[in-house]
């Protein structure tokens, strides 16, 4: 029975898809606003009411989708402070059901309604039927909770008495859904409500039931699927007896498998491999996916050339032309290969092919700018050894499975790249190109340059076990060519495991060979022109090489060379020109518009940069090679601020204590040059080097600073046709540097004539080709007195200048 009892005034507080029904204690956020804005409401008028007022009091209220329901329950605010993730919130415990009624005002920013309470009465003793449907829910409730493992949860079931307590008690199911937590809410009559509560209990275990029997009819039938697999295998192995006792008949897959495994001239340890996976292939039924993994990895195996070896050409004298021919310059990886050739033929010879195990490979790493042909030496070398090439490109690779291979239990599953450029090449010895190794990338997928390690190991690669493949592949035979433009991002231990060869770029005279005897033909053929309708002069060539490009390598000249073919051809086809037609250097401005790189001693002397006190020329290795680099320096008035040093030209660490080591140097030891060290104290020093967009570091600039800030305070100019490079030391001692043959030839390009270097950099000049040395003065000193004494224009010269 349910009965009407007094009004109340209560602040609403929404519960969206949820329902809490009387009894229960839940918490909830306070960080959603209307959760908030009703706790507050209550709170503050239950400060209204004094302290006998009790507990804040609350309108739980569900809403399904936007719309109220008509009954809502009573709750009181037990505390609030901070759920178990830190996040404001208070528990309401829910004391009895109140007939919504309508909107009134409030404290607060929460809605406020009128309802009424609803009391509801059980005659007591309770009757029979009540009894029996108390006792029934009881056993349902304990039932289901036995199942969940809920044991803790049934003695307090047991021990609830009443009935609206009992029905209400249903509102902690997990199964029910809102729809059915809101109808048991709004039944008002408890034994309604009780009946109700173990109609859906019933229903849920009738479910589960069905949901057990459904489970167990599959597991039969999977074991039905198993006892067929076995008596279809066992009918496979009497038909096959069959097939024996009757002389033979037409092989089944895994039987062709069989015979090309034991027909293929595989190695013993990777015969067996084979074999066992044919036996697990019988093994395997149609259905199966294994069957088809199993038959992907033999197929692989049985396509690699196992014992496929191509025969070395040892006319070592042919394989030195055949480099000669195809590539100019480039002297130290052509007799890098032709020692290789010169042993592999006396091994060879003396019967000494392999050794431990191991075969005579080579690997190993060309490292230059962009452009000076590392790519297309590998063809080259392939070419002259008599080889096949296979080129692998490494930039951008970041899984550590691309060089080692997936396992197979991956869908798609494939060998590593070396494993699939050896099947690629067809024979166990290729010349492996592992083009662009210092752009290879690592992530959360692994390190690719750390799988490379056993890969290019000369010691451990005759035993490489690729992931997929999982049988040792003998890779000691193979020529593994690696190419880089920067040696810095190469990692330190696969570097130990390479043979470094630095291509540091080509001469002027270089360039134009090149271009005569290899970029001018393949250009030609491009642009559609015949060998002869169009000849360019070497004199054109070279200006082209000198002041429309300016790089290490010559791809941007192959550029300018077919810019300078179309424009040809476009004047043909116009009926502007006739072909053939010869093309000089006093021709390309017409056809393909100004130079970009006009050499400092070209341009009129007031405008260079060194025309003014403050300004040296240095020399720095960049990614493209050798480059000038100009640094600047001034001196602020006095009066606009502090002494001090400021550094522009986005320089790095090490760039930045050379400039502080310069600076302390001429503070203490200017005096002996009769430079003004005063104004070093008083006045802010300011060294800039242009390119600001590009990061610059290293310590090879130090003597170029120390020549730049001793050329403003004697107000002497730095000599137009004079370089250096050089670390400096605080004593004035100039240091060695690397790079030496790269700058050298970037001095060459520039038009610099005296070059200024470190004594201890001496014998590296015998890498510098013969040609740039007859062209250059170099200069080697050991401390910064020579330095200046050689850059500086005689204080003499530099006053009658000014006058």
């Amino acid at each position: 029975m349910a009965a009407i009892s007094t009004p109340l005034t209560l602040p609403v507080l929404p519960l969206d898809d949820e329902v809490v029904l009387p009894g229960m204690v839940v918490p909830l956020d306070l960080s959603d606003t209307e959760v908030r804005a009703a706790v507050e409401a209550a709170q503050a008028a239950a400060r209204t009411e004094g302290a006998g007022a009790g507990k804040p009091q609350v309108l739980l209220v569900p809403r399904i989708d936007g719309s109220y329901a008509s009954t809502g329950v009573l709750g009181t605010v037990e505390q609030v402070g901070r759920l178990s993730d830190g996040d404001p919130g208070a528990l309401i415990r829910g004391r009895g059901r109140v007939q919504i009624g309508a909107g009134t005002s409030g404290p607060g920013a929460a809605l406020w309604v009128e309802g009424i309470a609803i009391e509801e009465t059980v005659p007591e003793p309770l009757p029979g039927a009540v009894a029996e449907l108390v006792k029934e829910y009881k056993a349902l409730a304990t039932d289901w909770l036995k199942k969940r493992g809920a044991w803790q949860v049934v003695d307090r079931v047991q021990q609830i008495d009443g009935v609206s307590a009992l029905a209400d008690n249903a509102g902690y199911s997990p199964f029910l859904s809102t729809a059915q937590k809101v109808e048991l809410l709004e039944t008002t009559d408890p034994v309604a409500r009780l009946r109700l509560a173990t109609k859906q209990l019933r229903e849920h275990l009738a479910e589960q039931d069905v949901a057990e029997s459904i489970a167990k009819d599959v597991q039969e039938g999977v074991d039905k699927q198993q006892r067929e697999f076995l008596l279809r295998r066992q009918l496979e192995a009497v038909r096959k007896e069959l097939r024996d006792l009757d002389g033979g008949g037409e092989d089944d897959e895994s039987d062709d498998y069989r015979a090309r495994v034991e027909a293929a001239d595989l190695p013993e340890k990777v015969r067996d491999a084979a074999l066992k996976e044919v036996d697990k292939l019988e093994r395997a039924s149609d259905q199966s996916p294994e069957g088809s993994w199993i038959r992907t990895w033999l197929d692989t195996v049985l396509e690699l050339p196992w014992n496929e070896r191509t025969e070395d050409a040892y006319d070592i004298r042919g394989a030195k032309e055949i480099l000669d021919a195809e590539h100019a310059g480039l002297d130290d990886v052509k007799e890098r290969i032709t020692e290789y050739l010169a042993v592999r033929k006396r091994r060879d010879d003396r019967g000494l092919g392999v050794v431990g195990g191991r075969r005579g490979g080579a690997v190993l790493a060309l490292v230059g700018p962009p452009g000076v042909g590392k790519t297309s030496l590998g063809e080259s070398v392939a070419h002259a050894m008599g080889r096949t090439f296979v080129r692998v490109a490494l930039g951008g690779v970041r899984d550590e499975a691309e060089i080692r291979g997936h396992r197979r239990t991956y869908v798609g599953a494939l060998p590593g790249r070396i494993v699939r450029a050896i099947k690629e090449a067809g024979s166990m010895n290729p010349v492996v190109l592992l083009d662009e190794i210092d752009k290879v990338g690592s992530d959360f997928r692994g390190d690719p340059a750390a799988a490379l390690l056993e890969v290019l190991d000369p010691a451990q690669n005759h035993t490489f076990r690729d992931h997929y493949l999982e049988v040792e592949l003998d890779l000691s035979d193979v020529v593994f060519l690696a190419t880089a433009n920067v040696l810095e991002a190469v990692p330190e231990a696969l570097l130990d495991r390479m043979e470094l060869v630095t291509l540091d770029g080509y001469t002027e005279d270089e360039k134009v060979t090149i271009a005569r005897d290899h970029l001018l033909p393949r250009q030609l053929e491009r642009a559609g022109l015949e060998p002869g309708e169009v000849a360019i002069g070497d004199d054109a060539l070279r200006r082209l090489a000198g002041e429309y490009t300016r790089e290490a390598g010559v791809r941007n000249l192959e550029r300018a060379i077919a810019r300078l073919l179309r424009k040809v051809a476009a004047e043909h086809e116009l009926g502007d020109r006739e072909l053939p037609a010869a093309l000089g250097a006093e021709h390309l401005r017409a056809l393909i518009g100004r130079p970009h790189h006009v050499p400092e001693s070209a341009t009129d002397p007031a405008e260079r940069r060194t025309a003014v006190p403050g300004v040296a020329t240095g020399l720095a290795v960049t990614g493209a090679g050798g480059d000038v680099l100009f640094v600047e320096a001034s001196l602020a008035d006095p009066e606009t601020g502090g002494a001090g040093l400021t550094l522009t030209g986005q320089l790095g660490d090490v760039m930045k204590e050379s400039a502080q080591i310069a600076l302390s140097y001429l503070r203490s030891h200017g005096a002996e040059f009769g430079l003004p060290v005063g104004d070093l104290k008083d006045r802010g020093v300011h060294i800039h080097f242009p390119a600001g967009a590009v990061p610059k570091d290293g310590p090879s600039a130090g003597i170029t600073m120390t020549t730049a800030l001793a050329s403003l305070l004697g107000g002497r100019q730095v000599r137009e046709d004079v370089a250096m490079t050089g670390e400096v030391s605080l004593t004035g001692r100039v240091l060695p540097i690397g790079g030496l043959k790269q700058k050298l030839l970037a001095a060459h390009r520039a038009g610099i004539t005296t070059v200024v270097i470190p004594k201890r950099n001496e014998p590296d000049l015998d890498d510098v080709p013969a040609e740039v040395l007859e062209k250059l003065d170099v200069h080697p000193v050991t401390d910064v007195r020579q330095v200046l004494d050689l850059a500086l224009t005689p204080a003499d010269v530099q006053v009658a200048a000014a006058a």
